[in-house]
């Protein structure tokens, strides 16, 4: 097995799809509007691609992400190879168990176990009330989504660059936004959407707000994407309640850790 540095987005989003559900983060990131801020790295054996981990660098930290399923467990070996290639800081999202096997290098600051989940029943959008009036929102509306993400949701992230994919919707109380739900990867071509950014403010929490916002925009993206996916702390089982409300599923479990590398 050799290590392969990857640059073909076709070769890329192959591999990837053959478990879509567990790497819509890394199939959006094939997009153009992220595949600028990305570096693609692969395990081939005789011409076959094994597997493959994406360091994405479109946030002060990088952030890798390598997921192991049922068929593919050469996380190990790759992030082995990769040894030598990686920052002094990088935040990771695993499958659970790769980090250990970077500790004799990097002290490992756990971020918690989270969930993977995905769009399995869409007619369950339909079951769901909005009696509050949804807007999609803009680049204008920027200054009000801050201020409710410092209130709210302050270590969210948020990249304003979204705002125009069209793909954030929100509820407002007079001129104040109160709630918000928004994507984190979205790519048209690759028909994948990954959500996140979901919060609402805390005075207005109980009223089944963000499950409001969080169904129009999934009915906004229900014809155009194939793979509705989105990530949730395993601990906050009221959004893990609202999410299966709304017809997702658990896809798998994986581990959030920031790595820093060891200085003795």
């Amino acid at each position: 097995m050799r290590l392969i540095s990857l640059h073909d987005q076709e070769r890329i989003a192959a591999w990837l799809s053959r478990n879509a559900d567990l790497n819509i983060y890394q199939i959006g990131d094939l997009d153009r509007f992220f595949w600028p801020s990305t570096v693609w790295y692969g395990l081939e054996q005789a011409g076959e691609l094994l597997h493959i981990a994406l360091i994405y660098l479109g946030h002060s930290t990088p952030i890798w992400l390598m997921f192991d399923d049922q068929q593919h467990h050469y996380s190990a070996q790759l992030s082995d190879a990769l040894r030598p290639l990686l920052p002094a800081k990088i935040y990771c999202h695993f499958s659970p168990g790769i980090a250990e096997g970077l500790a004799d290098r990097y002290q490992i600051e756990d971020h918690g176990l989270h969930q993977k989940m995905i769009l399995q029943d869409f007619s369950k959008l339909d079951q769901v009330v909005i009696d509050k009036p949804v807007r999609q929102l803009h680049p204008d509306d920027l200054p009000a989504i801050k201020q409710l993400y410092a209130e709210a949701y302050p270590d969210n992230a948020f990249d304003p660059r979204m705002l125009e994919t069209g793909c954030y919707y929100g509820i407002w109380r007079d001129d104040q936004l109160i709630s918000i739900a928004g994507i984190h990867v979205y790519s048209p071509n690759y028909r994948v959407a990954a959500l996140g950014n979901i919060t609402t403010h805390p005075a207005y929490r109980g009223q089944g707000l963000a499950k409001q916002v969080t169904t129009k925009l999934c009915q906004s993206l229900r014809h155009e994407i194939n793979h509705i996916g989105l990530n949730v702390h395993s601990a906050n089982q009221a959004a893990i309640n609202t999410y299966q409300a709304l017809g997702f599923g658990w896809v798998a479990d994986y581990s959030e850790v920031l790595l820093q590398q060891r200085t003795a």
